[in-house]
């Protein structure tokens, strides 16, 4: 069996889909599946003439046009001449060229697609930019998802809260995986991030953009670390986004007295991002939408508890799991401050020194 991966972008940098496609090509391959990845070369150095991605069979094309949606005609001239030879295409994205293209070659020459829209269909995600999606929905979108095969949702709320909103029926929900690697040890994290060894700090791992929270997570931790039992505590940021928003976000932690209890490290990967998750003492998740959670899953792989804000489509999964908080309610700011505030700090280290698997993870629960 052939199967088909299109993607507008790779970039990591851009977030956890284009992170959760690996693992999702390499399961293939290890079943005996035939995969190949195509994307665009957005954010990456590849190029039309490399063949592979981590170890994925790719091909990359240039993106001519849009910012976001990526327009890339050598990419769709491409789709059109060598569809045929597929038995399925994964179309991953909705608002872009990419997934557009594929799907009307798709249904040109009779091969069955399925979409996986990255919650970008969810009601939060329909009213940003809303009239733009709404035209797209009606000439291109409603078609794309309605004539797939199945559309690929990755949790059960996203699965309930699209099709309640857009009147689909045939959706079937497969959560991401992750390749899990040995944790990093106290030594790394010494060696990348001297500061941070040794004292403890709740870690965001995230691509920075409004909806995650983050303005409202540094306001609770400000306010937290004047209390005295945790003014040792430190708020790592590790990711970036748009240069406007991370210089406010910059600027909001810079104008506290308490300005050096946040760390704004930049996007980390490899060993550093390793060392810096595996050192953590709780990953902190405050996102006003959030279609899967992919840092959770990969903080709870780790032995590190996570902390979610009701609007993770995880959550109701996570809540469920030991070592685990979750926020409830809608004034978030508050509930941050009210269960941090509430944390038993040696409790927490002893659970992380002494966890090596998240099944073996105290549950933890405001008293």
């Amino acid at each position: 069996m052939r199967v088909l991966h299109v993607i507008p972008s790779v970039a990591e940098r851009s977030g956890g889909p284009a992170i959760a496609i690996v693992p999702m090509c390499r399961a293939l391959k290890e079943e005996g599946i035939e995969v190949l990845l195509v994307s665009t070369n957005a954010g990456v150095d590849h190029d039309e003439s490399l063949y592979e991605y981590k170890g994925i069979p790719a091909k990359f094309f240039p993106a001519q046009l849009g910012g976001s949606f990526k327009y890339s005609r050598p990419l769709s001239s491409w789709l059109s001449s060598n569809i045929e030879r597929f038995d399925l295409a994964h179309i991953h994205a909705v608002f872009n060229h990419s997934s557009i293209a594929a799907a009307h070659v798709c249904r040109k020459a009779r091969v069955p697609y399925v979409v996986r829209p990255l919650g970008t269909l969810e009601p939060w995600s329909m009213t940003q930019k809303s009239l733009r999606k709404r035209v797209f929905w009606q000439v291109s979108g409603k078609g794309m998802l309605r004539r797939a095969a199945a559309v690929h949702y990755t949790t059960d709320a996203e699965k309930l809260s699209t099709e309640r909103l857009l009147g689909l029926n045939h959706g079937k929900v497969i959560a991401l995986g992750i390749e899990t690697t040995a944790s990093a040890s106290h030594a790394k994290l010494e060696q990348h991030f001297p500061e941070l060894a040794s004292e403890p700090y709740m870690l965001v791992l995230s691509r920075l953009h409004p909806k995650k929270g983050l303005d409202v997570l540094i306001d609770a931790f400000l306010a937290l670390v004047q209390v005295e039992k945790f003014a040792h505590w430190r708020l790592v940021i590790a990711g970036d986004g748009p240069e406007a928003y991370v210089r406010k976000l910059k600027a909001m932690a810079g104008s506290s007295a308490q300005r050096d209890r946040i760390v704004f490290t930049g996007w980390l990967d490899g060993e550093e991002k390793d060392a810096v998750l595996g050192g953590a003492s709780l990953l902190v998740l405050p996102s006003h939408q959030e279609n899967f959670g992919l840092a959770a899953v990969e903080a709870l792989a780790c032995g590190v508890p996570v902390l979610v804000s009701e609007y993770v489509n995880l959550a109701p999964d996570i809540a469920h799991s030991r070592g685990v908080l979750k926020l409830t309610g809608r004034r978030l700011e508050a509930q941050i401050k009210l269960l941090l505030l509430e944390l038993d700090q040696f409790v927490m280290e002893l659970i992380f020194r002494e966890s090596a698997h998240v099944s073996r993870l105290h549950l933890f629960r405001p008293r």
